[in-house]
């Protein structure tokens, strides 16, 4: 592969895209709103309340955000992954509670099949149907293959674990084993043979679930000799979105502790006049950045077909978990005495980003199967 364009692909019509997310989650979503939404959310009433605006949802299909990267051949907006990135940081910083990011990584996967039903699934998407994939097992293995779903005679069994807004969602993109190998199926979520439960997580911007088939009718979209070919291909763009969202959510907790460290006032000083406190929030900085270079060079190596694509992906997603969980940690402990309760916005953010850093793997995981593609695997 060529030398990677300049700003990794980012220009004129993709700065365009983040600025208009920028200004539109600033004056529809702001953290007052979501604390408003998700007070009160407890475990008695997660099967009964979505805590988020569908009228919103409305207004982001309408800005064409779902369909950021389908081909316009389906309806979409045809623009590179290094917009959507751009997009995504601004719901992570914004902490939108919406099925954007699901439907994102749906898209990703109906991308890279080849058949009529992925095609039509696209242009769904693209006129504003909400999506997410139901490809993990129980064991919380997000990798291709590993699913506890069965597929038999086009009818859904068995189980898939930790899909992302289930109960925002209208179609699942579910993975299912057969005795031929595994590939993938749509299923609508009103179909009376499935039953979503829903977890109780610590991140109160989403909603969590597991599904259990009980002989559901399904469109199948990559057939079991394609299903974990197609997995593997969308998995580096599904790393890309989650760690962009890190990086959004990591911004707004670094600039919102530093001008609280402006304002707070001890010993007859602003409390970041204190080393203490400065040279923590440079190295908070500093990860941010680190995990927002990555982030975007693996949205352009995906963009422009680079093989090492999947390692970049991987990178990023590892730089962006770690920096997920400094910056919160450093975000509670300098706001003080109120870092850590109900009323101090910082929460929310703190538990987003603990529930992304473990989302489709953490850093600990993926620096593992890193070793594994540039070194090999020790035996």
């Amino acid at each position: 592969m060529g030398r990677q364009p300049k700003d990794f692909g980012f220009g004129e019509e993709e700065a365009m895209v983040q600025t208009n997310a920028a200004k539109f989650f600033a004056d529809n979503c702001p953290i007052e709103k979501i604390h408003s939404q998700v007070a009160g959310r407890g475990p008695g009433e997660l099967d009964t309340k979505d805590f988020w605006d569908e009228k919103l949802w409305e207004e982001i299909v309408e800005m064409g955000w779902p369909a950021i990267n389908i081909p316009e051949s389906n309806g979409g907006v045809g623009m590179p992954l290094c917009a959507a990135v751009g997009l995504v940081e601004e719901i992570g910083r914004a902490a939108v509670p919406s099925p954007l990011i699901s439907t994102l990584c749906a898209s990703f996967v109906l991308k890279n099949c080849d058949s009529p039903a992925a095609s039509d699934a696209l242009g769904e998407i693209a006129k504003g149907r909400s999506m997410a994939l139901a490809i993990t097992n129980k064991q919380g293995s997000w990798e291709p293959g590993h699913t506890d779903a069965i597929i038999e005679n086009g009818k859904l069994y068995g189980a898939s674990y930790f899909i992302q807004d289930a109960k925002k969602s209208k179609t699942l993109i579910v993975s299912a084993r057969s005795k031929s190998g595994v590939g993938l199926y749509a299923v609508d979520v009103s179909n009376s043979q499935i039953e979503i439960k829903t977890d109780l997580i610590v991140d109160l911007t989403r909603d969590q679930a597991h599904v259990d088939f009980k002989g559901a009718n399904c469109t199948e979209i990559a057939t079991e000799a394609e299903g974990e070919a197609v997995l593997a291909r969308s998995l580096p763009s599904i790393l890309t979105i989650v760690s962009s969202d890190m990086v959004g959510a990591g911004e707004w907790l670094l600039q919102t502790t530093v001008e609280y460290a402006k304002t707070r006032v001890q010993f007859e000083h602003p409390i970041g006049f204190f080393q203490a406190i400065k040279h923590p929030l440079v190295n908070v900085m500093i990860e941010v950045d680190k995990a927002k270079s990555l982030t975007y060079n693996a949205a352009c190596s995906i963009d422009h077909g680079e093989d090492a694509a999947e390692v970049n992906a991987r990178m990023a997603k590892a730089q962006a978990s770690e920096m997920a969980i400094f910056s919160s940690s450093r975000a509670v402990q300098f706001h003080g005495g109120i870092g850590f309760t109900w009323e101090c916005f910082v929460q929310i953010y703190f538990k987003r980003q603990m529930h992304n850093q473990a989302l489709f793997g953490d850093a600990k995981y993926q620096r593992q199967l890193l070793s594994d593609l540039c070194i090999g695997e020790i035996n």
